[in-house]
């Protein structure tokens, strides 16, 4: 015990003061993401959409995700991370307090994208923010430790968020604003006035950013290749969010709190083993090895599901699917921060972004397709099989890389 709190502890050591600064804000941020997960159900069980209309809506979240994350990757080239992040959390905040009022599929579907256009801006600039502000050495455990922040917020969010939709649905919204303004605040009262460990020139109307040296994010044929697989492990593993809490409602019928506490296993098991685990794999194996391995783990938590053994195999099958994602984001961030130079952090960081965005517009759609027209089972094997093409895509690709 002693061996592995003394591992824990050195797999922390080295970080900067604004990494774990730019954790606590990402935490507090995050401890209120109560709406996405709930979201399927709350459109399901409180409004009475279809799950075609749930899809849809669902496919709007992820258009705003594009849209937002390609925007955040703009913006931040010119204006700034700071200025891109406070904006977008305090913006953030009144669209969550009126969204309750939405309540028709058309005018629910347009807050949702004007939601995440939004939110997502916060991404890439949060990206480029830890880039800049950690040290190179220590770049893949500084993703980790945001990536721990996010999960211990996912921890605590859906948890909290299955008491207060026991109560009223539109109380998850209001805990969303709540986190929003309060991670805002404490954003801009340390960031204020800090300087980044590395600086990029913002670009201004008469210069160009992009040199000759510099790649271009869009034209850099092997990382679009790579975002493809990126996009397509995405629509496979952002199943979690969409039909995944519809099957423990439908299928399993577990209460709002079950399933939060079940959601929220997801969180807290990340925040537990992540910085562990990506220490130990990343002095032993390339990030090549570690990718193909992990997104073959989660395919294989998804098939998992395709066999009912009870509440103790959900949890199982969710701890192995927190292994592949403990295994494989960490790493799509550090190699697509690697490939790019100083000026363009921000639009690689925020193509990478919207690989995963973009899977969103697609992936509730389909799920939440198969699931009506097929049935969950061909839903899981079909996610499953996707995974393990994902692995082999990755395998090919990050060699040529």
């Amino acid at each position: 015990m002693k061996k592995l709190v003394q591992l824990y502890m050195n797999s922390y050591r080295g970080l900067s003061t604004e990494a774990w600064l730019l954790a606590l804000v990402m935490l507090i941020n995050r401890t209120g993401s109560m709406v996405i997960p709930f979201l399927s159900m709350y459109m399901a069980s409180e409004l009475h959409f279809s799950k075609a209309q749930v899809g849809m809506v669902l496919g709007c979240f992820g258009l705003g995700s594009v849209c937002g994350s390609w925007l955040g990757g703009w913006l931040t080239d010119r204006l700034g991370n700071f200025r891109v992040q406070a904006t977008s959390l305090l913006l953030a905040v009144p669209i969550f307090i009126i969204l309750p009022q939405f309540r028709t599929f058309e005018s629910l579907a347009g807050m949702i994208f004007l939601l995440t256009l939004v939110a997502d801006t916060f991404r890439p600039a949060n990206s480029v923010a830890v880039a800049r502000y950690a040290k190179p050495e220590n770049l893949t455990k500084a993703y980790s430790l945001n990536r721990m922040a996010v999960n211990l917020g996912f921890s605590v969010g859906p948890a909290l968020g299955g008491f207060l939709a026991m109560i009223s649905y539109s109380w998850i919204f209001y805990g969303n604003a709540i986190a929003a303004l309060s991670a805002a605040v404490v954003f801009i009262i340390f960031f204020r006035n800090r300087k980044p460990r590395s600086t990029a020139p913002l670009q201004q109307k008469e210069e160009k950013i992009i040199t000759k040296n510099d790649r271009n994010a869009y034209r850099d044929v092997p990382f679009i290749v790579f975002n493809v697989f990126c996009c397509l492990f995405s629509m496979a593993f952002f199943q979690l969010l969409s039909t995944v809490p519809l099957y423990y409602k439908e299928v399993i019928q577990l209460s709002e709190v079950q399933i939060g506490m079940l959601l929220g296993f997801n969180g807290f098991s990340i925040v537990v083993f992540e910085m562990l685990l990506v220490h130990g794999v990343e002095r032993r194996f390339s990030p090549r090895q570690v990718m193909i391995f992990g997104t073959a783990v989660a395919g294989i938590s998804y098939f998992m599901l395709s066999i009912p053994l009870g509440i103790a195999w959900l949890y199982f099958a969710m701890f192995v699917l927190c292994v592949g994602e403990m295994l494989t984001l960490p790493f799509t961030a550090t190699i697509s921060a690697s490939r790019a130079t100083p000026n363009t952090q921000g639009a690689y960081m925020g193509f990478n972004s919207l690989a995963f965005a973009a899977a969103n517009i697609f992936s509730p759609y389909l799920g939440t397709y198969v699931a009506a027209h097929f049935g969950y089972q061909t839903l899981w094997f079909g996610t499953a099989g996707l995974l393990i093409f994902t692995s082999i895509g990755f395998s090919w690709i990050l060699k040529k890389m």
